[in-house]
């Protein structure tokens, strides 16, 4: 076995940036050639938000796993298998039962209720200005948190092809990465957005089954053999302990539990996620592109745990940390092992077009609840022209994208896989209570929602930022100052059946009560699609 791992043991990256700026050009050529043909039919705020429902269901399953992997399921996984074996692993368990839930408990229920966003649905049966103004700022906040994961993900890909292990360097990269993502959003919409998460699922599934099968075969298709070369490399005491559960998370067992609950429940409450729904015609199509997701990104999170143990055995641990971009660099660093310089730069521009699609996706849904829901009906009351609106979402893309690149810069090192976790604890706390009590129970009211977006969103903040991910230690936000009070790192255990108390708490003391024909017209409409079709005018 190590005979054979010989050949592609380099732990230095053996470095092409000439090839590597030619395939990256290369890449945003097509893509943004891709956006400016589909953006050639964006004439109305339907076309902008959520491509005219233009998209099939294959289209749009294949559109679904390129926003759901995103860089944390490929750099971060991958990475978090290497460094800390079984414990990395969960990542991707956690994050595939969580499609599945968000399958069973919501996806073609909010499909069938709404039109553009996650506030659409929250407010149909709620009073419109106070519930939307809360959904939108809940949608705004989950997707600032998962851009930060998707740009700390650009700042150290881009840094280890082009050699770049300064902060000033990486914070070049990370705004040339925001420049990009504005001008694919402003350019294309919903639709340029969709063929470019099309494109990239594709790119993305297919380089990581070329690197799976290499590295198999280098084992002798032997998932054993290549276990065994991993624990050969690893550099935990005893060695064994990566294919064991609690290498990382076995000293707190509660920071666990907290860390599966939001990734579980999580995805369900993700607003980029389920806008996606939006873009096909009928609940038919939807339910077929849930069947090809499911398909996609099950096959993806399966192929994980090879790519990161490989990455463990043949690149080693200790490459892997020290190299510029950390615990994101282990897969990229495994396609230069492989196959040196012309698949580091292949996959590469993969990831890349990862982070690419992710970005577009969370910016234009944060961009359409800010101008559809805040600007557009809590603002003007309804009472707006679509182009006025879109204008408006156009604009708010600039402001994200500049926010993003900020944060971006901040999170530099951080693990994006983690980062996508706190994401998801935000999306677990503010939205999932809302979304379920609104779908199934009759008797939510106003003041139960607000409670629950805005108690469920301020816990959960509050929580991190008096955690150990922004102060007090080594791999913290601020780590020359601690004020770091609560001992867990993710606040799901908490936030999540806080955001359920306060829904239930506002509704049982609100004596107003809400429509009860709005509330029937709701349930057959998610239950049965009828009038789905015509949400938009609604």
């Amino acid at each position: 076995m190590n005979g054979i791992l010989a050949a592609v043991e380099p732990t230095q990256v053996e470095n092409n940036p000439v090839l590597n700026m030619t395939i990256f050009g290369l890449f945003v050529a097509v893509t943004l050639f891709i956006v400016i043909r589909a953006s050639r039919n964006n004439k109305s705020a339907a076309d902008y938000y959520a491509a005219g429902r233009s998209f099939s269901g294959t289209q749009n399953g294949f559109a679904i796993a390129g926003d759901y992997l995103s860089a944390a399921s490929f750099l971060g996984i991958c990475g978090a298998i290497a460094i800390n074996g079984y414990d990395g692993f969960l990542y991707s368990i956690g994050f595939l039962v969580a499609w599945i839930c968000a399958l069973l408990l919501v996806a073609e229920l909010m499909r069938n209720t709404g039109k553009f966003t996650m506030a659409d649905v929250l407010s149909f049966r709620l009073k419109q200005g106070p519930v939307r103004m809360a959904a939108a700022i809940t949608t705004l906040a989950v997707c600032l948190f998962y851009l930060l994961a998707q740009m700390a993900g650009a700042g150290g890909l881009v840094s280890l092809l082009l050699g770049i292990d300064d902060k000033v360097g990486q914070s070049i990269v990370v705004a040339v990465v925001g420049v990009l993502m504005i001008i694919y959003v402003l350019v294309g919409g919903m639709k340029g957005t969709t063929w470019v998460q099309i494109v990239k699922a594709a790119l993305l599934i297919a380089g990581a089954i070329i690197m799976t099968v290499w590295v198999l075969a280098l084992n002798g298709f032997n998932l054993n053999t290549l276990l065994g070369a991993a624990v050969e490399a690893s550099t935990t005491t005893p060695p064994d302990a990566i294919l064991d559960p609690g290498l990382q998370y076995g000293h707190n067992p509660w920071d666990f539990l907290s860390l599966g609950l939001a990734l579980v429940l999580g995805t369900a409450g993700l607003p980029h996620v389920l806008m996606r729904f939006y873009t096909v015609p009928t609940a038919k199509e939807a339910r077929k592109s849930v069947v090809w997701a499911i398909i996609l990104i099950g096959m993806f999170y399966l192929l994980t745990l090879v790519l990161g143990y490989g990455a463990g055995a043949i690149v080693g641990p200790d490459a892997i940390k020290n190299a510029p971009g950390g615990v994101n660099s282990a897969a990229p660093l495994l396609a230069n092992a492989l196959g040196g310089p012309i698949l580091l730069g292949l996959i590469s521009a993969v990831a890349f077009a990862t982070i690419l699609a992710v970005v577009a996706g969370l910016t234009i849904t944060a961009a359409a609840s800010f101008a559809h829901d805040i600007y557009a009906n809590v603002i003007k009351k309804g009472k707006t022209q679509p182009d006025a609106e879109v204008k408006i979402a156009r604009r708010t893309v600039i402001v994200i994208g500049v926010l993003a690149v900020a944060g971006g810069i901040g999170v530099q090192g951080q693990n994006v896989a983690f980062l996508v976790a706190l994401a998801f604890a935000v999306a677990a706390s503010a939205n999932l209570p809302t979304i379920l009590y609104s779908l199934f129970w009759k008797r939510f009211t106003t003041r139960g929602a607000v409670w629950s977006m805005y108690g469920g969103l301020a816990s959960a903040l509050i929580l991190i930022v008096l955690s150990p991910v922004f102060s007090g230690a080594e791999t913290s936000i601020f780590p020359n100052v601690n004020f770091a009070i609560w001992p867990l790192n993710n606040p799901g255990i908490v936030s999540i059946p806080l955001g359920f108390i306060l829904g239930w708490l506002g509704s049982i003391t609100d004596r107003r009560a809400e429509d009860a024909r709005l509330a029937a017209e709701m349930e057959v409409r998610s239950l049965t699609g009828h009038g789905a079709e015509g949400a938009i005018d609604h």
